[in-house]
């Protein structure tokens, strides 16, 4: 799906204080904690959409530090207007960057957890590789996890739901924890934070997948 082209997203996005910018973001490679400045916890949300989940987690986890990750501007835009009205909050930064470059700009185990929420299914064979969930992804995302750290995934495709599944289980991560219907599960609803897709997707009627993985050598 082509998104519309908002005038002035990346203008706005090169002036804000809360998006590292692409110049210097390789440059904090090992060093998060100082951009920060609190050595606490880093959490990713890979695709963040306009940031209604990583923005609600920020402000109830504030021992933890958190990136949202864009590539879209006009998409980023969104999350960034929601920012800017959080006052007080000082642990969530955006970066507007592709996730195949994860491994430039965060280093060996310095992620504490990733959040994939309603990616991209992309749903043509050619491009599996694309998918954030694909085994290509699940090892960009192994060379920066902290020992014990998860992924978490969250989606309404069950086709990308069983892909992901399959990948995992191929790439020999171990899952943690697997619904069809995460609001139908007590436990693992527990704390839930909706994204505006899972809002809108539940209320029409669509139950939402969950899957919690971590790398195999995490056991």
């Amino acid at each position: 799906m082509r998104l519309r082209n908002i005038p002035g997203s990346r203008e706005a996005i090169a002036a804000s204080p809360f998006v590292i910018q692409e110049d210097i973001m390789r440059n904090n490679k090992g060093h998060w904690p100082q951009v920060f400045g609190a050595d606490q916890p880093l959490f990713l949300e890979i695709g963040m959409g306009k940031g209604r989940f990583i923005s609600e987690l920020a402000v109830a986890h504030p021992e933890n530090n958190y990136i949202g990750i864009e590539k879209y501007s006009s998409v980023l835009l969104r999350a960034l207007q929601k920012r800017e009205k959080m006052e007080d909050v000082h642990n969530l930064f955006f970066l507007r960057m592709d996730a195949e470059d994860l491994t430039e700009v965060f280093d060996h185990n310095e992620v504490a957890g990733i959040y994939l929420n309603f990616s991209d299914p992309w749903p043509k064979d050619r491009h599996a590789h694309r998918r954030l969930p694909s085994r290509q992804f699940l090892s960009r995302y192994e060379q920066v996890l902290t020992k014990d750290a998860v992924v978490e995934f969250k989606t309404d495709n069950t086709m990308l739901f069983s892909f992901a599944l399959e990948q995992a289980q191929a790439a020999g991560w171990e899952i943690l924890a697997c619904t069809r219907d995460l609001h139908s599960d007590p436990v693992l609803c527990r704390d839930n934070i909706m994204t505006e897709y899972e809002q809108r997707f539940s209320a029409a009627g669509n139950p939402i997948c969950k899957l919690i993985m971590r790398p195999a050598q995490n056991r």
